[in-house]
C-alpha cells in the first residue's frame, strides 16, 4: 500500500493499530486556547515627527497580522500589547494543523483496510 502521509509519519497496516494512533491523535486535537491560521509580521513604520530617531532610522517597529479571507490577503494592524497572546494563538494553530492532516491519513488508511479486515473476520468464523 502506497501511502500519501507525510514523511515523518509511518501508516500501519493492522486495523487495531490504525484505530489507536488515530484515537491518539484526536485526543492530541484538544485545542488548549485561541488558535488562529494567520502570520505575524515586524513591520518598521517613520512616526513623521520632525527630529524622531525614526525619520533616520529603521523607523518604529509594529505588528501586522496577515491572513486570508475569501480567498485574499488581509492585514490588521496588533496593538503591542497583545503580540504576545496573538502569537500564541498562530502556535496553537501550527501545532494542530500536522495533526489534522495526520488524522486524515489515518482515516483514510482505516478505511481502505475496512474490507479486507471483515472477509478475515468473516474466516475466521
Amino acid at each position: 500500500m502506497i501511502s500519501t502521509a507525510p514523511l515523518d509519519m509511518k501508516i500501519p497496516q493492522h486495523p487495531t493499530l490504525i484505530e489507536r494512533q488515530l484515537q491518539a491523535r484526536v485526543k492530541e486535537l484538544q485545542a488548549k486556547g485561541p488558535l488562529m491560521a494567520a502570520s505575524l509580521v515586524i513591520i518598521h513604520k517613520k512616526c513623521g515627527r520632525a527630529g524622531c530617531h525614526c525619520l533616520t532610522g529603521e523607523g518604529h517597529p509594529g505588528f501586522l497580522l496577515t491572513y486570508k479571507e475569501k480567498g485574499k490577503t488581509r492585514s490588521v494592524y496588533v496593538p503591542q500589547d497583545l503580540v504576545p497572546e496573538v502569537r500564541q494563538w498562530i502556535h496553537e494553530y501550527k501545532r494542530i494543523k500536522p495533526l489534522i492532516r495526520q488524522i486524515t491519513q489515518l482515516a483514510l488508511a482505516r478505511i481502505r483496510t475496512y474490507v479486507q479486515h471483515q472477509k478475515r473476520k468473516a474466516g475466521r468464523s
